[in-house]
């Protein structure tokens, strides 16, 4: 009997023996073979990590290599709510002031989150972003708040795991990321060559990642050489989310973005930037542009229109202010126009400076339309049509020439095409084909009605009469540079194409001197050491097809004007105050001149060297942080 009972115990404990080690045996297929793959897969999502290296984007340095536009470092502020739980409200309590975040909005995010994905696995967010571009100062705020985290005197009792967990949570649940900021250290200084940077969320690889996409100006036409090659970081991480470097599998180092250096230079921008707040002052008009070029290269110096903005808070101008006129909008040119069909008809042989039109006594009909000029001119000899702004000489001049040439000289100036200037928005202008001419198109066009014609456009021909009948395409970068400043492309001046002969040019330059002579429309474009060549513009403006009692008025002219170094323009929309291109736009030419010329040294043509002002003090470069906290 013992002994049945004894068989019967030990038949029992191996049956215990055989359903215990079946069900381990069941357990290890169930985890080696049944559930290897998704198991692994749970075990990498909570281990394996994969980083994007952001690139630097490159600074926009000016011509002299002062700072124009570059990136401030700053941190993302990101959490781990695996280390966190359940300690959520006391974390966003200690932090989000100095996120300046609500604390329920900061806990909320922080609350962890076990769920499917789309193989059906479990996963949870061991990633979460909290804010961006936090300062640096700030995220050591942060960092010190979370490592002096306080959890009462029950630490005292904490057992080894216990505070291995807190330490943890102190020390590594909050953690931060190298992020930039654009910032703009002279304000608005070239703010319409410049543009604006923001952020902008992209997904890549399944992940929703924020880069620095350029908006406007050379921010926006450069940003594929701006932005750089992102890079990545396969790897694995512990619990406490520190990288075993010793398991990394992929290192691609990300490429930073390229500097772009401009032809602006820094000081004759805020020269120009001054005469335009100054005559915007004095003459009231709704916008101004100006225009410094070197006629010789076509390397854009200083371009700029008011009303701007600071790109650094571009959110609190408006539309209009962030608008660059310059090549954004058209208007008929007026009189500055009539040195195309002048020097054309010159270039052709169908005048000479010396032949004389018979200008109407000031009216002129012609096509059952009555032309007018602002005085009662008699005869006038073609150089003298120039110096007084005749629209009637202007138009006989036309008449004679022929539709087909004034066509043919329009477009090789370049109107109604773009100038190739790499800056967005740029529009042709409207330039209506001959077939599209009225009777009365070949009279009015010289004189710069029933054409339409950009700012840059203008300027561009000016700047052909005065490089010898060749026009170039405007240039306003000059090279781009890798992290390391060595250049990576060098960019050359471009010739378009020779427009009208050298001896033609030569002619049109002693016509244009005669402007600012004390018998022209425009003496106080005169300077005292520089003989300037230049024509004024007074444009009647039009709205919804009607002319309207509002002007457009310029003055375009370059010095010396027999060697040229400088090419400016003035243009104003509606000045309230005078509306005539020598009244306004001359005087604010000459004051910009003067001041460049002093700059640049330019030697006077008697031989007397100027008397030179102090050097110009070096922008400050060093106002980034302060622009940057300006910034939203």
């Amino acid at each position: 009997m013992a002994r049945r009972l004894q068989i019967r115990r030990i038949v029992g404990l191996v049956v215990l023996l055989t359903l215990a080690f079946a069900g381990l045996g069941y357990r290890l297929v169930d985890l080696q073979v049944l559930r290897h793959e998704q198991l692994g897969a749970l075990a990498q999502h909570n281990t394996q990590r994969e980083f994007l290296l952001e690139p630097r984007r490159g600074d926009i340095l000016d011509a002299k290599g002062n700072l124009l536009a570059t990136c401030v470092l700053m941190k993302a502020v990101h959490a781990d709510p695996l280390l966190i739980a359940p300690h959520q409200v006391e974390v966003a309590q200690a932090i989000a002031p100095l996120l300046q975040m609500n604390p329920a909005d900061v806990a909320q995010r922080l609350a962890l989150c076990v769920q499917h994905n789309d193989q059906g696995q479990f996963v949870t967010n061991r990633d979460v972003l909290l804010k961006r571009r936090i300062p640096v100062e700030t995220w050591q705020k942060i960092h010190a708040a979370m490592t002096n985290l306080n959890f009462g005197p029950a630490e005292k009792k904490w057992s080894k795991t216990q505070k291995n967990f807190y330490s943890q949570l102190r020390n590594q649940s909050v953690f931060a990321r190298d992020d930039q900021l654009r910032a703009y250290p002279n304000q608005a200084l070239a703010a319409h060559v410049l543009g604006f940077a923001s952020g902008e969320d992209r997904e890549i690889e399944g992940k929703v990642v924020q880069e620095l996409c350029g908006r406007e100006g050379i921010e926006l036409t450069l940003d594929a050489k701006l932005k750089g090659v992102r890079g990545w970081r396969r790897t694995e991480t512990d619990r406490g989310n520190h990288e075993l470097v010793t398991w990394r599998e992929e290192d691609v180092e990300a490429r930073h973005g390229y500097n772009v250096v401009l032809t602006i230079d820094s000081f004759l921008q805020h020269e120009l930037e001054s005469v335009l707040g100054e005559a915007m002052e004095k003459h009231s008009p709704t916008s101004i542009s100006g225009i410094v070029v070197r006629p010789r290269t076509g390397e854009i110096l200083a371009l700029a229109t008011l009303p701007n903005y600071d790109p650094n808070n571009p959110g609190a101008a408006s539309a209009e202010a962030r608008r660059n006129r310059v090549v954004t909008d058209v208007a008929e040119p007026g009189s500055t126009f009539k040195i195309v069909v002048v020097s054309g008809a010159l270039n052709d042989g169908t005048v000479r400076l010396s032949d004389p039109f018979d200008c109407e006594h000031g009216v002129f009909h012609y096509a059952g339309r009555y032309l007018h000029d602002h005085e009662p001119y008699d005869v006038l000899s073609v150089e003298h049509i120039i110096m007084k702004s005749s629209n009637i000489g202007a138009a006989k001049i036309g008449i004679k020439m022929g539709p087909a040439r004034l066509y043919d000289y329009i477009r090789d100036y370049g109107f109604g095409q773009p100038t190739g200037i790499p800056l967005p928005g740029e529009v042709v202008g409207i330039v209506h084909p001959l077939s599209k001419w009225s009777k009365v198109s070949i009279a009015q066009i010289p004189m710069g009605q029933g054409i339409s014609v950009t700012r840059l456009q203008m300027m561009m021909a000016m700047c052909a009469i005065a490089n010898k009948g060749m026009l170039m395409r405007p240039m306003l970068v000059d090279r781009l540079e890798d992290s390391d400043h060595n250049v990576v492309v060098k960019y050359s001046p471009q010739r378009v194409r020779q427009v009208i002969s050298e001896p033609t040019a030569k002619a049109m330059v002693s016509a244009l001197k005669l402007v600012v002579s004390p018998e022209g429309t425009a003496p106080k474009a005169a300077l005292e050491h520089y003989t300037v060549a230049g024509k004024t513009g007074t444009a009647q403006e039009v709205e919804n097809g009607v002319y309207v009692r509002k002007y457009f008025a310029s003055f375009v002219g370059f010095f010396p004007a027999d060697a040229p170094e400088l090419c400016i323009s003035i243009m104003m929309d509606d000045p309230k105050v005078g509306y005539y291109g020598g009244q306004t736009a001359a005087p604010a030419f000459k004051q910009l001149a003067e001041r460049a010329a002093n700059y640049l040294n330019i030697r006077p043509e008697g031989g007397e060297e100027p008397s030179l002002a102090d050097p110009p003090a070096p922008l400050d470069t060093q106002a980034v942080k302060t622009a940057a906290a300006r910034s939203p």
